[in-house]
């Protein structure tokens, strides 16, 4: 038995937008991973199973390789590289919804055309303080993922029958990829006993799990070495470990999306380390993925550090110093944190 958490007027809004609408665009965040092209193509297949003809899934920027198995990845629009097709769904949707994201910055270019766009917005997402652009906001930080509140949707607004096989694998992907294969945020039973209806209809979860994490280049598997053997740091008295990752170096191993997709969390296999860092450079910004085990708050140490946020175990954010000075003051802040923690 699943609980009702979400809100009955939140379900019975989302409903009235769903049946108004006749032509959607459902959007992921930038460098979209396994919940982002889960939850948006889980919604797409949903959509069209209750008569939408019109609907287009897109995305920032390219997806990783690893995920094009998925079924419907194949009709995901990439909006740096077909612009002014995406700009034109966008231009006519009656409703645009965002999915596993919480502010338009997390979607860079195609921020000033979903701002544009005068049909409803509906947000659907697990991440901390969602921004007001939406007229629906579905934000419950607890969920799992944001696969876990599309399942949670499809099921309140009572379309439970119409959840197929490609619906499944989508929602079973995000729940694995968003939790580290159920190593973190995983802790609530309610999630396996969603994990079971999926797999009652279907789903294979062993091929699933190869498809996403047995399924990289020769390239990527030298890149996690370097990393491992070459570019990470441990701080024992702080439990941690860190790795930098420079566009030059990222170059040398023929760098694809994805490719650094999970490296955060080798450092933890380590005994007494349970904090990682990976900063990666690209372009004129650092991308930085925090993870920790137990009580450590990654999300507070991303929120003050690098702009970011996310969950407790799983954070993220940026920065625009340099990789020199994002790795010194990482470096230099650890303590505070280790005091707070004891």
């Amino acid at each position: 038995m699943i609980s009702k958490i979400i809100d009955e007027s939140l379900v019975e809004g989302l409903k009235t937008l769903v049946e108004d609408a006749s032509s959607v665009v459902i959007i992921g965040h930038m460098g979209p991973d396994g919940d982002a092209i889960g939850s948006c193509l889980a919604t797409m297949h949903f959509l069209r199973k209750v008569g939408k003809e019109s609907v287009h899934v897109m995305v920032p920027n390219a997806f990783p390789d690893f995920l094009a198995w998925m079924p419907g990845a194949d009709e995901i629009l990439v909006y740096e590289d077909k612009t002014d097709l995406c700009n034109e769904y966008l231009r006519t949707a009656d409703l645009v919804m965002c999915l596993d994201f919480n502010s338009l910055k997390r979607i860079g270019a195609m921020e000033n055309a979903v701002r544009a766009n005068s049909g409803k917005k509906a947000l659907i997402d697990h991440h901390l303080y969602p921004e007001d652009f939406a007229d629906l906001v579905i934000s419950y930080p607890l969920m799992a993922a944001s696969c876990e509140l599309v399942f949670r949707l499809i099921c309140r607004m009572g379309y439970a029958a119409l959840i197929d096989l490609p619906i499944a694998e989508c929602i079973y992907t995000g729940l694995m990829t968003d939790t580290g294969n159920f190593s973190y945020n995983s802790n609530n039973a309610e999630l396996y006993v969603i994990i079971s209806e999926v797999m009652r209809l279907g789903v294979d979860k062993d091929r699933i799990y190869r498809n996403v994490f047995n399924n990289y280049s020769y390239h990527r598997m030298r890149l996690m070495g370097y990393c491992l053997y070459k570019k990470m740091q441990i701080f024992p008295q702080y439990h941690t470990a860190l790795i930098t990752l420079s566009e030059a170096e990222l170059e040398q191993f023929h760098y694809h999306p994805g490719d650094t997709e999970g490296i955060v969390n080798l450092p933890m296999s380590i005994s007494g380390i349970y904090f990682s860092c990976l900063m990666r450079e690209e372009g004129d910004k650092i991308k930085i993925s925090l993870r920790s085990q137990g009580a450590f708050p990654t999300n507070q140490v991303a929120a003050d550090l690098f702009n970011g946020g996310g969950h407790l175990n799983a954070a993220g954010g940026e920065s625009r110093d340099g990789l020199e000075a994002a790795t010194r003051l990482f470096i230099e802040r650890l303590p505070d944190y280790f005091e707070r923690q004891g």
